[in-house]
């Protein structure tokens, strides 16, 4: 009698846990690809991991996928993008990111109401967390300027994500169809003078920028055209007006 009572008692035992393991998928599920607000609960000092409590579970946010120089405290209230969700034997996994540029993207969507309405689109993001980003959009109504849309007024929308991001720079870029615009626009705040297709397959491109433009075009540490060159899809070669060559700014 008492073996099967323990038996009927595993069973039990772990039929609830089951259930809660369902409980927990599901809402982790619900809120795949969607920014969440998490509690520190410890970090390893080992490894820099952060465990973090989402809802009644909890995911563990690798070092990697923290943004550059954060410091997290026990208790502490932070946003994560939850990247993936999973079931694995030992329960359902959240694969999540504070660097993902699906993160800036739902920013965006509340706090621009034409993006969020589907009149303003987002066509690319390229990111370098926690110090700058790229982004391109398009309106689709001609009367709505996509970029003021997302800058706001005086600046109030992006400011804000700005601000949640903890000072990253947004580039906020118009996209085009037409690979040259794109090019140029995606290099802003340089001043482009000519951007010219070598090779539209391989997508390789070369750029004439005037002498004076040149390091603002490549960037602090090429970042500039790093990140041009990842939200377009393109190589692209920056070279000053007076021919002196510069190295292909690879993906």
């Amino acid at each position: 009698g008492r073996i099967a009572a323990q038996k009927v008692k595993h069973v039990l035992r772990q039929g609830i846990k089951e259930v809660e393991q369902d409980k927990v998928y599901e809402e982790f599920q619900s809120k795949n690809q969607e920014i969440v607000t998490a509690r520190v609960l410890v970090v390893d000092p080992r490894t820099g991991n952060v465990t973090l409590e989402i809802g009644r579970a909890e995911a563990i946010l690798p070092k990697g996928e923290q943004v550059p120089g954060e410091v997290f405290t026990p208790g502490q209230l932070t946003r994560v993008y939850i990247v993936d969700v999973h079931n694995t034997e030992r329960g359902p996994k959240a694969m999540i990111s504070r660097t993902h540029p699906g993160l800036v993207k739902r920013l965006f969507e509340a706090e621009v109401p034409e993006i969020y309405d589907g009149i303003v689109e987002i066509k690319g993001i390229a990111r370098e967390a926690g110090s700058r980003t790229k982004i391109a959009v398009y309106s689709k109504d001609e009367n709505i300027d996509a970029s003021g849309a997302c800058i706001g007024t005086r600046g109030a929308r992006v400011g804000k994500i700005v601000e949640l991001l903890g000072g990253e720079k947004i580039d906020i870029v118009k996209y085009s169809d037409d690979p040259r615009e794109y090019i140029a626009n995606a290099l802003a705040p340089a001043e482009i003078i000519n951007v010219e297709i070598e090779d539209a397959d391989q997508k390789i491109c070369h750029v004439t920028v005037p002498d004076n433009q040149l390091s603002l075009a490549i960037g602090n540490k090429g970042q500039n055209a790093r990140l041009a060159a990842k939200l377009t899809g393109w190589k692209i070669d920056i070279k000053p007006e007076s021919g002196f060559y510069s190295p292909v700014i690879q993906l």
